[in-house]
């Protein structure tokens, strides 16, 4: 069930719905404490019921908040309010690498590069795995 613009999550006041996959809600929305504009995560209420769910999005959250990479979205925030899991983050503008991929075809160079800032983030998680 999506959120309502104007329903809030402790101090997240949701704007609008940006996109819904397969564990959860994506949502535009505003911390009114730093007054920022953010992204919400929000996992669906019968999944916060599973605890083999939870855990994995919380194990998401904790994994991405322990990297730091300019290709790699910043996590503020986890928590939950009214049964509902969400994990907040940082909110990229632009389209998404699936709708560029369907609005036209990738030139060779487009692929390169985005290949290569795709392969450039993922040192930083081996390396801490490594250790």
């Amino acid at each position: 069930m999506a959120l309502s613009v104007g329903t809030r999550l402790g101090p997240y006041e949701i704007l609008a719905l940006l996109g819904v996959g397969g564990m959860g809600e994506v949502y535009r929305a505003r911390d009114t404490r730093l007054e920022r504009e953010v992204a919400i995560k929000v996992l669906p209420a019968p999944f916060a019921a599973d605890s083999d769910r939870l855990r994995r999005f919380e194990a998401e959250a904790r994994t991405i908040a322990a990297l730091n990479h300019p290709h790699i979205c910043t996590i503020f925030d986890i928590g939950q309010f009214e049964g509902r899991a969400f994990i907040v983050m940082e909110l990229l503008s632009g389209v998404t690498l699936r709708d560029r991929m369907t609005s036209s075809r990738l030139g060779p160079d487009e692929v390169i590069e985005y290949g290569i800032q795709i392969a450039d983030a993922l040192p930083c998680r081996c390396s801490r795995a490594l250790r």
